[in-house]
C-alpha cells in the first residue's frame, strides 16, 4: 500500500560497549526539547561513522530509546538524559523503537539512512507549484492595481 508504514515499528534491546568517541551518537528530544511534536522522547539524532552504535549497525537515526540501563526516559529533559548517557558506564543496555520504515512503491532493501529519491521529487515538484502560483497571482496583482482605471480589461 503506497504511503503506508511498511513495517510496525519494533522494540529491540541493544548493548553497546563504550568506546573512545563515546557511544557514537547523539540524541535529540526531552520535554523541553521536543523533536516530535506532543511526544518529548528521546530519538537518535546522527549516528557517527565507525562509533559504536554504527559499529554494531542495529540503531538507526531516527529511533526512538525507550531506556538506557534499565531506566525509562520519559519525563526528561534534554539535559537529564545526557546526563545518564554520561554515567551509563562503559557497557551500555538501551532499549529502542525503531522508526517504522515508510514505502512509497516497491520494496527496498535500502538500509543506509538516506531518505528516499521520491521525498525529494515530491518536494520540488511542490515548491515548483507554489511558485507558479505566487507568480500567477502577483501577476494578477499587478495587472488589477498598475492599469488606469479603464483599462482593466473585458470584465
Amino acid at each position: 500500500m503506497n504511503g503506508s508504514a511498511h513495517s510496525a515499528s519494533r522494540v529491540e534491546e541493544i548493548t553497546l560497549k563504550r568506546g573512545p568517541a563515546g557511544l557514537g551518537f547523539n540524541i535529540v528530544g526531552g520535554v523541553d526539547q521536543q523533536y516530535i511534536m506532543n511526544d518529548s522522547g528521546i530519538y537518535v539524532a546522527k549516528i557517527k561513522e565507525n562509533g559504536a552504535a554504527a559499529l554494531d549497525g542495529r540503531m538507526q537515526e531516527g529511533d526512538k530509546i525507550l531506556a538506557i540501563n534499565g531506566r525509562k526516559l520519559d519525563n526528561l529533559s534534554h539535559s537529564a538524559a545526557v546526563e545518564l548517557f554520561r554515567s551509563a558506564g562503559e557497557d551500555v543496555h538501551l532499549r529502542i523503537q525503531q522508526r517504522p520504515v515508510m514505502q512509497n512503491g516497491p520494496t527496498s532493501s535500502r538500509v543506509d539512512g538516506d531518505s528516499s529519491p521520491a521525498f525529494g521529487t515530491w518536494t520540488m515538484y511542490t515548491i515548483a507549484a507554489l511558485a507558479v502560483i505566487t507568480a500567477v497571482g502577483f501577476i494578477a496583482y499587478k495587472r488589477l492595481h498598475l492599469l488606469p482605471r479603464g483599462s482593466r480589461g473585458p470584465f
